[in-house]
This record gives C-alpha cells, structure tokens and sequence, in this order.
C-alpha cells in the first residue's frame, strides 16, 4: 500500500468516525427531551388505543432525529472498513458515552454557586425558577437508562455490523440499498426494544404494553427514515468514491468483505 493511498484511508475512518462519534454522544445527551411529533408539525395527537389500555401517540425522543445520521455513518464504514471498522468505532464511543455519563452524575452533585442561583431565580413572564434543579433534571439519568441505552447501543451495532455482512456476502458489490437498509431495520427493532424494556420495564414500572407500544413507535420512525434516507446513502457512496479513487475503493470495499480491512 502506497503513502498516499494509506492517507486516504486514514483521513477517511478519522471524519467518517468523528460524524458517527458525534452524532451517537449527542443523541444521547439531547435524548432526555420527548417531544410530540404531532404537535410539532402542527396536528392533535392521534390518541391510539394500544391493548385497550394505553394511549399512543407519536412521542419520540429527540435524540431519534438525527440517529438516522448514525445509521448511515454505521453503514458506509462497514462497507468500506468491514466488522472491524465498526466494532473499534462503537467500542469507543460506548467507552465515551460511560465517561460522559460519570462526569455528569459528578457535576450534578456540586454545590451550586449562590449567585448563579440568584441571576437566574425568575423566568421572563416573573415566575420562580430554580435553574439548579432544571439543571440536574435535564442532564442526570437514572442507572437503568445508562445501562439501557449503553447496552442497546452495543447490541443494535453489532447485529447491524453482522446482518450488513450476511447480506453482503448475498449481494456482492450491488444492491447498497438492500443490505443497508436490511441491516438498519434487524438492528433497530432490537434497539427499540431494549433500551425500554431495560431502562423502564426491569429498573422502571411501565407496564408491558406500555414497553411494546412506545418501542413500535420508535420502530416506525427508525423504519421510515432508513428507507427515506437511501438516496443519502448513495451519494455519499460517490463521494467517497471520488475521493478514493476507483480502484482504492473497490479494493477497501473487497477487503471489507473478506474481513481483511487495515484497521
């Protein structure tokens, strides 16, 4: 391997793992909001009847928009860097998420300054408002999310890294679509499940249905976006074919394949 093909390949795991690094941290931080995509776009809440004991809506977390990025990013470097590009990426960014996830719980328990308490004790419309409080609400997680979503996370990346594969070896070089999507959706479902069915069914009280309900939800959504997003997966297949050169990228794309990635 030349110099400047081995740069290539470098600088092309460095952004494409930065972009997955990023996307999948944040999403876990912003994932504390739920919001209703019904009243977003401007709509009342479709108020399902789910098990003909809960309601269901369409409320998603807010990390769920841009994971869809993370979907991408996961697939791009499993085509071009195989199982071993993605298990080092994710195996990193779960050590990161952990990391995070400590300092946070460390920062909420310091003492607050008196003065940052008192500039920031009323609201624009005169009410009260106890910034220390919001504070620690916003960004501290209980135990059984961190473990739901750290394993989730996991779970849902080495089954899409091992479904892309299978397919893969089916497809050949052709059919991006089919394996990409193929594995989104396999992995996803997983996903949805877990981290629910963890975070609030074994240390929470949802009940079972409640689990299935909102887990289908996010599934729906995972589902829609990975087919909508298709096209994006296509260009940006170009793109790094541009960048790589032809005959690098179908040799990155073949050792992939072969499990023989540089990495």
């Amino acid at each position: 391997m030349n110099e400047q093909n081995h740069s290539r390949k470098t600088n092309l795991f460095f952004i494409l793992g930065s972009i997955f690094l990023t996307n999948a941290i944040l999403a876990e931080i912003i994932g504390v909001k739920i919001f209703s995509a019904e009243k977003t776009l401007g709509f009342d809440p479709v108020n399902w009847s789910f098990f003909d004991e809960y309601i269901l809506d369409f409320n998603l977390t807010a990390g769920a928009i841009i994971w869809p990025v993370v979907f991408i990013t996961t697939d791009i470097i499993n085509e071009y860097f195989g199982k071993k590009g993605v298990k080092k990426i994710s195996f990193i960014t779960a050590g990161l998420i952990a990391y995070i996830f400590v300092i946070i719980s460390i920062v909420t328990v310091l003492v607050p300054a008196d003065f940052w308490i008192e500039v920031n004790s009323e609201t624009p419309s005169g009410e009260n408002f106890d910034i220390n409080y919001a504070f620690n609400s916003i960004f501290r997680q209980g135990l059984g999310i961190i473990i739901g979503s750290l394993t989730a996370f996991l779970l849902g990346q080495l089954i899409d890294v091992f479904v892309f594969q299978k397919l893969r070896a089916i497809t050949g070089a052709n059919m991006i679509w089919l394996r990409a999507t193929g594995s989104t959706l396999v992995s996803q479902f997983i996903d949805s499940f877990v981290v629910l069915g963890i975070a609030f069914y074994v240390f929470g009280n949802w009940s079972l249905s409640q689990i299935i309900a909102v887990g289908l939800i996010n599934y729906v959504y995972k589902f829609s976006v990975a087919i909508l997003l298709t096209p994006l997966l296509y260009v940006g297949h170009g793109l790094i074919d541009r960048y790589l050169g032809k005959e690098l990228a179908e040799e990155m794309a073949k050792e992939a394949s072969e499990d023989r990635s540089f990495l």
